[in-house]
Protein backbone atom coordinates (compact mmCIF):
# COMPACT_ATOMS: atom_id res chain seq x y z
CA UNK A 1 0.00 0.00 0.00
CA UNK A 2 1.18 3.51 -0.81
CA UNK A 3 2.31 5.30 2.35
CA UNK A 4 4.42 8.30 1.28
CA UNK A 5 4.20 10.77 -1.62
CA UNK A 6 7.10 13.10 -2.38
CA UNK A 7 6.41 16.07 -4.66
CA UNK A 8 8.79 18.42 -6.46
CA UNK A 9 8.46 21.19 -9.01
CA UNK A 10 10.69 21.50 -12.06
CA UNK A 11 13.73 23.76 -11.81
CA UNK A 12 14.34 27.23 -13.26
CA UNK A 13 13.38 27.25 -16.94
CA UNK A 14 13.51 29.55 -19.93
CA UNK A 15 10.36 31.48 -20.91
CA UNK A 16 7.89 31.80 -23.75
CA UNK A 17 5.15 34.16 -24.92
CA UNK A 18 1.51 33.41 -25.63
CA UNK A 19 -0.96 35.63 -27.47
CA UNK A 20 -4.17 35.25 -25.39
CA UNK A 21 -6.35 36.24 -28.33
CA UNK A 22 -5.46 33.24 -30.48
CA UNK A 23 -3.27 30.89 -28.45
CA UNK A 24 -0.14 31.48 -30.50
CA UNK A 25 2.93 30.38 -28.51
CA UNK A 26 6.45 31.58 -29.24
CA UNK A 27 9.65 30.81 -27.35
CA UNK A 28 12.92 32.63 -26.74
CA UNK A 29 14.97 29.46 -27.20
CA UNK A 30 14.17 26.42 -29.32
CA UNK A 31 13.05 23.41 -27.32
CA UNK A 32 14.51 19.96 -28.05
CA UNK A 33 10.93 18.78 -28.57
CA UNK A 34 10.18 21.57 -31.05
CA UNK A 35 7.28 22.87 -28.93
CA UNK A 36 7.31 26.55 -27.97
CA UNK A 37 5.68 25.94 -24.58
CA UNK A 38 8.09 23.14 -23.69
CA UNK A 39 11.33 24.90 -22.65
CA UNK A 40 14.46 23.43 -21.14
CA UNK A 41 15.89 24.28 -17.76
CA UNK A 42 18.31 27.17 -17.54
CA UNK A 43 21.85 26.47 -16.34
CA UNK A 44 20.69 27.49 -12.87
CA UNK A 45 17.78 25.06 -13.19
CA UNK A 46 20.22 22.27 -14.02
CA UNK A 47 22.19 23.15 -10.87
CA UNK A 48 18.96 22.97 -8.87
CA UNK A 49 18.14 19.57 -10.39
CA UNK A 50 21.52 18.20 -9.33
CA UNK A 51 21.08 19.51 -5.79
CA UNK A 52 17.59 18.00 -5.71
CA UNK A 53 18.96 14.64 -6.88
CA UNK A 54 21.46 14.58 -4.03
CA UNK A 55 18.60 15.15 -1.58
CA UNK A 56 16.28 12.58 -3.16
CA UNK A 57 18.96 9.90 -2.92
CA UNK A 58 18.99 10.29 0.88
CA UNK A 59 15.23 10.07 1.46
CA UNK A 60 13.85 7.67 4.03
CA UNK A 61 11.65 5.96 3.04
CA UNK A 62 13.34 5.80 -0.39
CA UNK A 63 11.55 6.42 -3.68
CA UNK A 64 10.21 3.24 -5.28
CA UNK A 65 8.38 4.73 -8.27
CA UNK A 66 8.40 8.03 -10.19
CA UNK A 67 5.51 9.77 -11.97
CA UNK A 68 6.09 13.00 -13.88
CA UNK A 69 4.51 15.53 -16.16
CA UNK A 70 5.69 14.78 -19.69
CA UNK A 71 6.96 18.30 -20.31
CA UNK A 72 10.70 18.47 -20.98
CA UNK A 73 11.54 20.65 -17.97
CA UNK A 74 10.03 18.14 -15.54
CA UNK A 75 11.79 15.15 -17.08
CA UNK A 76 15.05 17.11 -17.15
CA UNK A 77 14.62 18.02 -13.47
CA UNK A 78 14.35 14.46 -12.18
CA UNK A 79 16.74 12.93 -14.72
CA UNK A 80 19.85 13.32 -12.47
CA UNK A 81 18.12 11.51 -9.61
CA UNK A 82 16.76 8.66 -11.75
CA UNK A 83 20.08 8.21 -13.59
CA UNK A 84 22.02 7.94 -10.34
CA UNK A 85 19.41 5.62 -8.83
CA UNK A 86 19.76 3.43 -11.92
CA UNK A 87 23.57 3.40 -11.66
CA UNK A 88 23.46 2.41 -8.00
CA UNK A 89 20.91 -0.29 -8.73
CA UNK A 90 23.00 -1.71 -11.58
CA UNK A 91 26.09 -1.91 -9.39
CA UNK A 92 24.37 -4.21 -6.91
CA UNK A 93 21.91 -6.18 -9.07
CA UNK A 94 22.52 -9.25 -11.25
CA UNK A 95 21.96 -8.42 -14.92
CA UNK A 96 19.09 -10.92 -15.18
CA UNK A 97 17.02 -8.96 -12.66
CA UNK A 98 17.54 -5.60 -14.40
CA UNK A 99 15.28 -6.55 -17.32
CA UNK A 100 12.24 -7.45 -15.21
CA UNK A 101 9.16 -5.14 -15.26
CA UNK A 102 9.28 -2.40 -12.64
CA UNK A 103 7.57 -3.35 -9.38
CA UNK A 104 8.09 -2.76 -5.70
CA UNK A 105 9.38 -5.48 -3.43
CA UNK A 106 6.45 -7.74 -2.56
CA UNK A 107 5.97 -9.55 0.76
CA UNK A 108 7.36 -13.05 0.62
CA UNK A 109 9.95 -12.39 -2.10
CA UNK A 110 12.89 -12.99 0.21
CA UNK A 111 13.99 -9.35 0.15
CA UNK A 112 14.44 -9.15 -3.61
CA UNK A 113 15.05 -5.55 -4.66
CA UNK A 114 12.99 -3.83 -7.39
CA UNK A 115 14.47 -3.48 -10.89
CA UNK A 116 15.67 -0.24 -12.46
CA UNK A 117 13.78 2.93 -11.60
CA UNK A 118 12.13 4.64 -14.57
CA UNK A 119 9.71 7.53 -15.07
CA UNK A 120 6.01 7.06 -15.74
CA UNK A 121 4.90 9.99 -17.87
CA UNK A 122 1.48 11.03 -16.52
CA UNK A 123 -0.46 13.73 -18.40
CA UNK A 124 -2.72 14.10 -15.37
CA UNK A 125 0.24 15.86 -13.71
CA UNK A 126 0.76 18.13 -16.72
CA UNK A 127 0.81 21.92 -16.91
CA UNK A 128 -2.29 23.98 -16.16
CA UNK A 129 -3.66 26.12 -18.98
CA UNK A 130 -6.45 28.61 -18.26
CA UNK A 131 -9.81 28.20 -20.01
CA UNK A 132 -9.73 29.36 -23.62
CA UNK A 133 -11.59 29.19 -26.92
CA UNK A 134 -8.52 27.68 -28.58
CA UNK A 135 -6.56 24.49 -27.95
CA UNK A 136 -3.47 24.75 -25.77
CA UNK A 137 -0.28 22.77 -26.46
CA UNK A 138 0.12 19.17 -25.38
CA UNK A 139 3.42 17.61 -24.29
CA UNK A 140 5.58 15.73 -26.76
CA UNK A 141 4.88 12.08 -27.47
CA UNK A 142 6.91 9.17 -26.11
CA UNK A 143 8.29 8.68 -29.63
CA UNK A 144 9.87 12.16 -29.41
CA UNK A 145 10.86 12.03 -25.73
CA UNK A 146 12.40 8.58 -25.62
CA UNK A 147 15.47 9.46 -27.77
CA UNK A 148 15.94 12.63 -25.70
CA UNK A 149 15.86 10.66 -22.43
CA UNK A 150 17.11 7.17 -23.37
CA UNK A 151 16.34 4.39 -20.89
CA UNK A 152 14.62 6.89 -18.60
CA UNK A 153 10.90 6.69 -19.49
CA UNK A 154 8.60 3.68 -19.23
CA UNK A 155 7.56 3.52 -22.88
CA UNK A 156 4.63 1.15 -22.30
CA UNK A 157 3.01 3.21 -19.53
CA UNK A 158 -0.39 4.65 -20.46
CA UNK A 159 -1.37 7.96 -18.78
CA UNK A 160 -4.52 7.68 -16.70
CA UNK A 161 -5.88 11.24 -16.89
CA UNK A 162 -5.85 13.72 -19.78
CA UNK A 163 -6.43 17.48 -19.23
CA UNK A 164 -8.90 19.42 -21.37
CA UNK A 165 -7.02 20.82 -24.39
CA UNK A 166 -9.06 24.05 -24.14
CA UNK A 167 -7.88 24.66 -20.62
CA UNK A 168 -9.44 24.41 -17.19
CA UNK A 169 -11.12 26.59 -14.62
CA UNK A 170 -10.01 26.51 -10.99
CA UNK A 171 -12.40 23.74 -9.94
CA UNK A 172 -11.66 21.76 -13.09
CA UNK A 173 -7.95 21.87 -12.38
CA UNK A 174 -8.36 20.65 -8.82
CA UNK A 175 -10.69 17.84 -9.87
CA UNK A 176 -8.31 16.79 -12.65
CA UNK A 177 -5.47 16.58 -10.14
CA UNK A 178 -7.75 14.66 -7.76
CA UNK A 179 -8.58 12.19 -10.53
CA UNK A 180 -4.90 11.75 -11.34
CA UNK A 181 -4.00 11.15 -7.70
CA UNK A 182 -6.86 8.69 -7.14
CA UNK A 183 -5.53 6.74 -10.12
CA UNK A 184 -1.87 6.94 -9.04
CA UNK A 185 -2.65 5.84 -5.48
CA UNK A 186 -4.86 2.97 -6.68
CA UNK A 187 -2.16 1.80 -9.07
CA UNK A 188 0.51 1.91 -6.37
CA UNK A 189 -1.75 0.15 -3.86
CA UNK A 190 -2.36 -2.61 -6.40
CA UNK A 191 1.36 -3.01 -7.18
CA UNK A 192 2.55 -2.90 -3.57
CA UNK A 193 4.46 0.36 -4.04
CA UNK A 194 4.99 2.22 -0.77
CA UNK A 195 6.73 5.45 -1.81
CA UNK A 196 6.46 7.59 -4.94
CA UNK A 197 7.96 10.80 -6.30
CA UNK A 198 5.88 13.20 -8.41
CA UNK A 199 7.35 15.99 -10.55
CA UNK A 200 4.99 18.66 -11.83
CA UNK A 201 4.23 22.37 -12.20
CA UNK A 202 3.37 25.25 -9.85
CA UNK A 203 -0.44 25.32 -10.09
CA UNK A 204 -0.70 21.54 -10.12
CA UNK A 205 1.48 21.24 -7.01
CA UNK A 206 -0.70 23.70 -5.09
CA UNK A 207 -3.82 21.83 -6.22
CA UNK A 208 -2.17 18.54 -5.33
CA UNK A 209 -1.64 19.63 -1.74
CA UNK A 210 -5.29 20.63 -1.50
CA UNK A 211 -6.73 17.43 -2.96
CA UNK A 212 -4.47 15.15 -0.90
CA UNK A 213 -5.34 16.87 2.39
CA UNK A 214 -8.90 17.77 1.40
CA UNK A 215 -8.26 21.36 2.48
CA UNK A 216 -9.78 23.74 -0.10
CA UNK A 217 -9.53 27.36 1.14
CA UNK A 218 -12.43 29.79 0.81
CA UNK A 219 -10.25 32.07 -1.32
CA UNK A 220 -8.42 30.50 -4.24
CA UNK A 221 -5.64 33.03 -3.65
CA UNK A 222 -4.85 31.65 -0.18
CA UNK A 223 -1.12 31.14 0.22
CA UNK A 224 -1.23 27.59 1.56
CA UNK A 225 0.82 24.99 -0.32
CA UNK A 226 4.12 26.20 -1.73
CA UNK A 227 5.73 25.31 -5.07
CA UNK A 228 9.29 26.64 -5.18
CA UNK A 229 11.48 25.43 -8.01
CA UNK A 230 12.98 22.06 -6.99
CA UNK A 231 11.40 22.36 -3.55
CA UNK A 232 10.42 19.11 -1.84
CA UNK A 233 7.04 18.31 -0.27
CA UNK A 234 6.15 15.14 1.60
CA UNK A 235 2.72 13.66 2.28
CA UNK A 236 2.01 10.70 4.56
CA UNK A 237 -1.17 8.65 4.33
CA UNK A 238 -3.53 9.78 7.06
CA UNK A 239 -4.06 6.34 8.59
CA UNK A 240 -0.32 6.09 9.18
CA UNK A 241 -0.42 9.11 11.51
CA UNK A 242 -3.52 8.37 13.52
CA UNK A 243 -6.00 10.37 11.44
CA UNK A 244 -4.41 13.76 12.07
CA UNK A 245 -5.28 16.78 9.93
CA UNK A 246 -2.67 18.90 8.19
CA UNK A 247 -1.63 21.97 10.16
CA UNK A 248 0.04 23.84 7.29
CA UNK A 249 -3.17 25.06 5.64
CA UNK A 250 -6.32 26.87 6.62
CA UNK A 251 -9.51 24.89 7.14
CA UNK A 252 -11.32 24.18 3.92
CA UNK A 253 -14.93 23.98 2.82
CA UNK A 254 -16.68 22.21 -0.05
CA UNK A 255 -16.71 24.08 -3.36
CA UNK A 256 -18.68 23.75 -6.58
CA UNK A 257 -18.22 20.42 -8.33
CA UNK A 258 -16.65 20.49 -11.78
CA UNK A 259 -18.72 18.91 -14.55
CA UNK A 260 -15.94 19.05 -17.15
CA UNK A 261 -14.67 15.74 -18.50
CA UNK A 262 -10.97 15.73 -17.66
CA UNK A 263 -10.35 12.27 -19.05
CA UNK A 264 -10.43 10.36 -15.77
CA UNK A 265 -11.26 6.67 -15.83
CA UNK A 266 -12.69 7.02 -12.30
CA UNK A 267 -15.89 9.05 -12.06
CA UNK A 268 -15.78 9.29 -8.25
CA UNK A 269 -13.29 12.16 -7.98
CA UNK A 270 -15.23 14.91 -6.22
CA UNK A 271 -15.29 13.48 -2.69
CA UNK A 272 -11.94 14.93 -1.65
CA UNK A 273 -13.30 18.30 -0.46
CA UNK A 274 -14.32 19.18 3.08
CA UNK A 275 -11.14 17.76 4.63
CA UNK A 276 -11.60 14.24 3.28
CA UNK A 277 -8.75 14.13 0.76
CA UNK A 278 -8.26 11.58 -2.00
CA UNK A 279 -7.84 7.92 -1.10
CA UNK A 280 -8.58 8.48 2.57
CA UNK A 281 -6.59 11.68 3.00
CA UNK A 282 -2.96 12.64 3.56
CA UNK A 283 -0.90 14.73 6.00
CA UNK A 284 1.56 17.33 4.72
CA UNK A 285 4.89 16.83 6.51
CA UNK A 286 7.05 19.00 4.23
CA UNK A 287 5.74 22.02 2.31
CA UNK A 288 8.13 22.70 -0.60
CA UNK A 289 11.18 22.55 1.64
CA UNK A 290 14.30 24.06 0.03
CA UNK A 291 17.04 23.44 2.59
CA UNK A 292 18.85 21.22 0.07
CA UNK A 293 19.13 24.11 -2.42
CA UNK A 294 22.12 26.44 -2.14
CA UNK A 295 19.99 29.50 -2.92
CA UNK A 296 16.92 28.34 -1.01
CA UNK A 297 13.35 29.29 -1.94
CA UNK A 298 12.97 30.67 -5.47
CA UNK A 299 10.12 31.45 -7.85
CA UNK A 300 7.20 30.68 -5.58
CA UNK A 301 3.80 31.06 -7.24
CA UNK A 302 0.16 31.42 -6.23
CA UNK A 303 -3.26 31.64 -7.88
CA UNK A 304 -4.60 35.09 -8.71
CA UNK A 305 -8.37 35.11 -9.15
CA UNK A 306 -10.19 33.79 -12.22
CA UNK A 307 -7.41 32.68 -14.53
CA UNK A 308 -8.84 32.51 -18.03
CA UNK A 309 -7.80 33.36 -21.57
CA UNK A 310 -11.38 33.82 -22.70
CA UNK A 311 -11.69 37.52 -21.83
CA UNK A 312 -8.18 39.01 -21.97
CA UNK A 313 -7.99 42.66 -20.97
CA UNK A 314 -5.58 43.37 -23.79
CA UNK A 315 -4.51 41.71 -26.99
CA UNK A 316 -0.89 41.73 -25.96
CA UNK A 317 1.14 38.57 -25.51
CA UNK A 318 1.64 37.34 -21.95
CA UNK A 319 4.94 36.14 -20.54
CA UNK A 320 4.89 32.47 -19.63
CA UNK A 321 5.72 32.73 -15.92
CA UNK A 322 3.18 29.92 -16.01
CA UNK A 323 0.52 29.43 -18.64
CA UNK A 324 -2.22 31.07 -16.66
CA UNK A 325 -1.94 34.58 -15.23
CA UNK A 326 -1.08 33.74 -11.63
CA UNK A 327 1.34 35.61 -9.43
CA UNK A 328 5.01 34.84 -8.85
CA UNK A 329 5.48 35.13 -5.09
CA UNK A 330 8.46 37.45 -5.07
CA UNK A 331 8.08 38.14 -1.36
CA UNK A 332 8.78 34.48 -0.55
CA UNK A 333 11.91 34.25 -2.70
CA UNK A 334 15.34 34.61 -1.21
CA UNK A 335 17.03 37.79 -2.34
CA UNK A 336 16.39 38.03 -6.07
CA UNK A 337 19.40 40.26 -6.41
CA UNK A 338 21.61 37.68 -4.72
CA UNK A 339 20.30 34.98 -7.03
CA UNK A 340 20.95 37.09 -10.12
CA UNK A 341 24.47 37.84 -8.98
CA UNK A 342 25.17 34.21 -8.14
CA UNK A 343 23.83 32.98 -11.49
CA UNK A 344 24.91 35.85 -13.73
CA UNK A 345 25.75 34.49 -17.15
CA UNK A 346 23.84 31.27 -16.47
CA UNK A 347 20.21 32.24 -17.11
Amino acid sequence: MLETIYVTRHGFRSNWLVDPSNGSYTSFLKSPTGLAADPTLTAHGVDQANELAAKLLTLDPPVERVYSSMYYRCLQTIEPFVREAQRRRQRRTPRTQQTQPQAAEEPGTGGRSPPLLKIRGETGLGEWYGSADFEHPAPASIAILDPLFPDLIESDYEPMVTPNRKGEGIDELHDRVAAAMEAVVAQCDRDGVRTVLLCSHAAVIIALGRVLTGEMPESIETDDFQCFTCGLSEYRRRGDLGGQRSDVVASGRPTAVSKTNHGSKDANVNNWRGGRGVSGGWICLLNSDCKHLSLGEERGWRFLGDESFKSPETGQSMLGSTVAPGSVSQDRDKSERSREEATRGKL
